[in-house]
């Protein structure tokens, strides 16, 4: 398959990209500005993409048989501080980056699009929505060490996804666990829809390398068109 990575140079995105290309993949790699990488990988080539011009999205994903988008503002792989501080003070960037991908894909009907979202839009009870809730939200945000003006950027995700919903392109939702890092590639979890997959001990965790695999595994064999879905151990 041919595979696109958008924001292949962050947390998520960098382990997309090797775990496409372990799996015999071909891949492009989209970045904001693909000059200042120093790549030699067979099978991956970078461009330069800025996913909220729709024209530029639609000119680079040509030929593309999936478009995996890892957008985040700023870099959190190198400056997380900074990624937050963005999400906090225009969290309406990522519905408007979803508008700018479901535009391009009018051109490209046939290309399928995953898109790596937040996990506040989950229920954790029937009909209940943690970003939905301040105070739900705020315990959240406190436990993960995270300000609490982050809330805004978590419901930024949420509307993403209900951008999606009214589309009827191929587009999929991923939501990962709440607790995801950098961790052990163990190809071994479950998966589930809209509520959160809790552990033993009840709780909502992945690694990031866990992650690559579904997402790759959603790649090779959709099972989730237009839909949203989840992993968790």
């Amino acid at each position: 398959m041919h595979i696109g990575v958008i924001g292949a140079t962050g947390t998520i995105g960098r382990r997309v990209v090797t775990e496409a290309l372990t799996r015999g993949h071909h891949v492009t790699a989209f970045t904001r500005d693909s000059t200042r990488l120093d790549e030699d990988r067979r099978n991956v080539v970078w461009k330069s993409l800025d996913v909220l011009d729709a024209e530029s999205v639609t000119a680079g994903i040509s030929g593309l048989d999936v478009l995996i988008s890892g957008f985040q503002p700023g870099n959190a792989a190198k400056d997380i501080a900074d990624t937050v501080a963005r999400s906090i003070a225009d969290p309406t960037v990522y519905a408007a980056a979803a508008r700018s991908l479901l535009k391009a894909l009018e051109s490209h009907p046939r290309t399928r699009l995953i898109v790596i979202g937040g996990a506040g839009s989950l229920e954790i009870e029937p009909g209940l929505v943690r970003a939905d809730s301040d105070e739900l939200l705020h315990s959240s945000l406190d436990a993960l060490g995270l300000p609490r003006q982050y809330a805004a950027a978590v419901r930024g995700h949420r509307d993403a996804l209900n951008v999606l919903r009214t589309s009827n392109r191929l587009w999929t939702y991923f939501s990962p666990a709440e607790d995801i890092a950098p961790g052990e590639r163990t190809g071994r979890f479950r998966t589930g829809g809209d509520q959160p997959v809790l552990d033993a001990e009840g709780r909502s965790r992945i690694s990031v390398e866990d992650a690559a695999v579904a997402l790759i595994d959603e790649a090779e064999l959709p099972r989730f068109v237009q839909r949203r879905f989840t992993i968790g151990y």
